[in-house]
């Protein structure tokens, strides 16, 4: 049976997918007042490709992308297929790349998760990883803020999380959480090998069982007068010192 098509907006979103996998690119709908050179551009790329341009007003646009961050571009694309399972996507890893993985436990923004897609795909993470309750699914609006990245980052939402994390651990990969509280910093923690960051949402944190489960648990040292991150700029953070011991380990 086939899926029924699904929205993408913004010229990122939009534009990874032509990029990716332009067969499947069904329609994309422009807004007919726009022709600034970003647009221009983007048409020629769409003409190139022979996909199906449809003028339209920003009212249609607004409609179609279920608000008014579209840019002026909308997309109708059919479903890609996905990796099935966690399971797959670690055996798919290569050889001699440690995995490196990212959860999020408690990330109900969607704003928030298309971030931490982005820097998750940007830092070559495997994986992101969150709970199916209490968690943001994708949905156009995480499509929009990952700019892409929500195409090429498998993201798993899985039904138990701490039996998740104890499968990780059982593959030797690592759980390093994220506290206020933890007593070791970040920079102390050895990222280098196989690896899954754990985070939680600004202010409530991990939920408890999710810490208890951790191997160890590390703070990013805060030297101003902010107590906190954002989760999506504290992901970055952590997986690019991941990247960066990884790198110096070569």
């Amino acid at each position: 049976m086939a899926t029924a098509p699904k929205v993408l907006f913004g010229f990122h979103a939009v534009g990874v997918r032509l990029k990716t996998a332009p067969a499947s690119v069904i329609e994309v709908y422009i807004d007919v007042s726009r022709r600034d050179a970003r647009m221009r551009q983007f048409l020629d790329r769409c003409k190139e490709l022979s996909v199906r341009i449809i003028d339209a007003d920003a009212l249609r646009l607004a409609k179609l992308s279920g608000g008014h961050g579209h840019q002026g571009v909308v997309a109708r694309v059919q479903q890609l297929e996905q990796t099935h399972s966690l399971d797959t996507c670690l055996e798919q890893i290569s050889t001699g790349q440690p995995p490196l993985l990212l959860i999020l436990d408690g990330i109900t923004d969607p704003h928030n998760l298309g971030a931490c897609l982005r820097v998750a795909d940007g830092a070559g993470a495997h994986a992101v990883i969150a709970p199916k309750d209490h968690a943001a699914g994708i949905n156009p609006t995480v499509a929009k803020v990952a700019s892409g990245a929500a195409e090429t980052m498998p993201y798993f939402m899985v039904t138990n999380l701490s039996r998740t994390l104890q499968e990780l651990k059982e593959r030797d990969i690592l759980v390093i959480g994220t506290s206020d509280e933890a007593t070791d910093s970040l920079y102390d923690a050895d990222l280098s090998g196989p690896v899954a960051l754990v985070l939680g949402a600004e202010g409530s944190g991990m939920r408890q069982l999710t810490q208890k489960t951790c191997d160890q648990l590390v703070r990013i040292p805060m030297l101003g007068a902010v107590e906190s991150l954002n989760v999506s700029v504290a992901s970055g953070v952590c997986l690019y010192e991941a990247v960066r011991q990884r790198q110096a380990k070569k």
